[in-house]
């Protein structure tokens, strides 16, 4: 993906569907994709997948059949110090 902010956007795909088919259905090129990220399943039984998107291909895809967002991707980091794990006086993380 080209450099700047990314953002997550949902899209609706067949079950099993790869990055590939995100591209091809949503027309989106790799450069706007976060191909590392890659395509998650977020909820299988309604096939909702989510996408790291460049803020433009995020734009575009506003109102498109089956995407939606653009939604914030915070980091996820644990909360307060280390603990150490049971029995062990390792830290758990």
């Amino acid at each position: 993906m080209t450099p700047g902010p990314a953002v997550l956007v949902t899209v609706t795909l067949p079950a099993g569907a790869t990055l590939e088919d995100a591209l091809r259905r949503y027309g989106l090129t790799p450069d706007q994709v976060d191909e590392e990220y890659g395509l998650v399943s977020v909820d299988p039984a309604k096939g909702l997948y989510a996408l790291l998107v460049s803020e433009d291909a995020a734009a575009r895809l506003t109102g498109s059949p089956g995407a939606s967002g653009p939604y914030a991707d915070p980091r996820i980091e644990p909360y307060g110090p280390p603990r150490p794990a049971p029995g062990t006086g390792e830290d758990a993380r």
